[in-house]
């Protein structure tokens, strides 16, 4: 097969990394997001289209609130130093996710950095913060009944293809390739929809050590399979 258009990784693994570092966990996150940057140079490299990240996920508001503070703190002041690198990179910068929640500080770097991406034409590096896969349809869903009370659609006529402009990922193709790091053998509530005839590759890494070596042998694996999409 050719190189994968999307890849989307569930980076897990950055507390037990930390652990086994003797480093607190805030750490093992500082860690993570500079692999985020080396995995979206490396997919420049070898011509991956989209890079999707799950980021921050709905459930992980569970987390001790001290955590969950400085987890907003490290993505916001990443984001700052990382936007003119993704300037000169050719990245495209998104978000998906509820809005609501996050902290306006927040909101307004993750705006800065999609307006001063928004005329590159490389990769496009979408990070999931406060995701779900299920809320994520129900807010599609929403969205077509609010159309049909407002008699804006005829849903006799809709199809998936249809409903998928409905979604976060709408200006997305479905991934080729779901890569999570760290062994545990799960989608997380990641890109449900989206997943249905994705391949999956999972590694043992955790997130902080998967470097762009890792990543390429991933995509190597991945070339090698036979997508039959149900045929």
């Amino acid at each position: 097969m050719e190189t994968p258009r999307h890849i989307a990784i569930i980076m897990d693994g950055n507390g037990r990394w930390a652990k086994k570092n003797g480093l607190p966990r805030i750490e093992g996150h500082r860690r993570g997001s500079e692999t985020a940057v080396k995995i979206t140079e490396a997919c420049g490299e070898l011509g991956v289209k989209a890079l999707t990240l799950y980021t921050f996920s709905s459930e992980n508001w569970k987390r001790p609130q001290a955590e969950v503070d400085a987890l907003m703190d490290l993505f916001g002041k990443a984001l700052n130093k990382n936007t003119d690198r993704m300037i000169s990179n050719n990245v495209i910068f998104n978000v998906i996710g509820r809005r609501h929640g996050l902290p306006e500080n927040l909101i307004s770097v993750i705006d800065k950095a999609i307006k001063e991406t928004s005329g590159n034409s490389g990769v496009k590096l979408t990070l999931a913060v406060n995701y779900g896969g299920r809320q994520e349809i129900v807010d599609a869903v929403k969205k077509v009944c609010s159309l049909r009370q407002k008699e804006d659609l005829d849903i006799s006529a809709l199809d998936e293809e249809g409903f998928n402009k409905f979604l976060y990922t709408k200006d997305l193709p479905d991934p080729d390739l779901i890569i999570r790091t760290s062994g545990e053998l799960r989608l997380s509530n990641f890109l449900l929809w989206q997943s249905a005839y994705s391949e999956f590759y999972i590694t043992e890494t955790f997130w902080p050590d998967f470097n762009k070596k890792e990543f390429k042998k991933a995509v190597e694996e991945y070339k090698k399979r036979n997508r039959r999409f149900g045929e």
